[in-house]
């Protein structure tokens, strides 16, 4: 399987948006209800892919790349949460959509627990797939800088692919599709002057300032799916019961032999929970 037959059974556009300035690209597909996936610290919408065809089949779906990732546009100053939530925001806005579903993993759920806690008229629902933002662990933030750092600092495309294995319980996830697409955003101009500010919630002055707080999290009235791998390397299952406990009438799914990326690793068990989720909140 690659990309290209992971959306081929349904019709869909690449583009781009102007959002609050930011150009901002976009995959859309289908119809109905909008539902927005986001994705993690690095990352690009082509995290979704496995995703984007079932979901479309039902819902108006948009994949984006966010705030100074990806090919979107990348503003000279840190990325930090209220920034990413706004660019978020902006971008409904500039689609016509005034409330969606969100589906974050990573660093997404933590923009989008932010988004529902903040701006619950602008939220349908929510779907945080090991979501980060509630704890500050000085190694698994040096992890993702410094693998990051190194990844993007060289030619090496072995650096990509460990990059992209760091993510998946199963190393054979990190298709050699994958990997091609991640090395060139890693090497566009842009990304390469832009690392600091995209790194920028890895150092702990930072990450602490946008920390989910258990008041933050106990706002959020929308209906909420906890998706977690039992293999995460970047949080372990305890992060995601305290989020459980903390967000009202949330759900957990613990999925095994998962790692960061349950979406895309265990697309056949996701994409049904995550259907079933939608219809009974839609």
């Amino acid at each position: 399987m690659t990309i290209w037959t992971d959306l081929s059974p349904v019709p869909f556009s690449l583009s781009y948006v102007d959002a609050g300035g930011v150009r901002t690209r976009t995959l859309r597909a289908g119809d109905g209800a909008p539902v927005v996936f986001l994705h993690g610290t690095s990352g690009h919408l082509e995290a979704f892919t496995r995703n984007i065809a079932a979901h479309a089949e039902h819902y108006a779906v948009h994949a984006i790349d966010m705030l100074g990732h990806g090919y979107t546009g990348k503003p000279g100053h840190p990325y930090e949460i209220p920034l990413y939530v706004k660019h978020l925001l902006d971008y409904l806005d500039a689609v016509g959509v005034e409330k969606a579903h969100i589906v974050g993993e990573s660093l997404g759920g933590w923009v989008g627990a932010r988004a529902a806690a903040d701006f619950p008229d602008r939220v349908a629902s929510l779907q945080l797939l090991c979501a980060g933002g509630t704890v500050a662990n000085p190694e698994v933030m040096q992890r993702i800088d410094s693998s990051t750092r190194q990844a993007v600092a060289t030619d090496d495309v072995e650096l990509t692919r460990k990059r992209l294995r760091l993510l998946m319980a199963d190393p054979a996830d990190a298709t050699e599709e994958l990997v091609e697409v991640r090395h060139r955003i890693y090497h566009e101009p842009g990304f390469v002057a832009g690392i600091d500010n995209l790194l920028s919630l890895q150092k702990m002055e930072i990450r602490r300032r946008n920390l989910l707080t258990t008041e933050q999290m106990a706002r959020i009235s929308r209906p909420t799916l906890i998706v977690w791998g039992r293999k995460n390397p970047f949080g372990d299952v305890p992060e995601a019961q305290a989020m459980h406990e903390a967000i009202p009438g949330s759900r957990l799914e613990l999925f095994d032999d998962t790692g960061h990326w349950p979406q895309h690793e265990q697309a056949a068990r996701y994409n049904p929970l995550s259907l079933e989720f939608l219809a009974k909140v839609a």
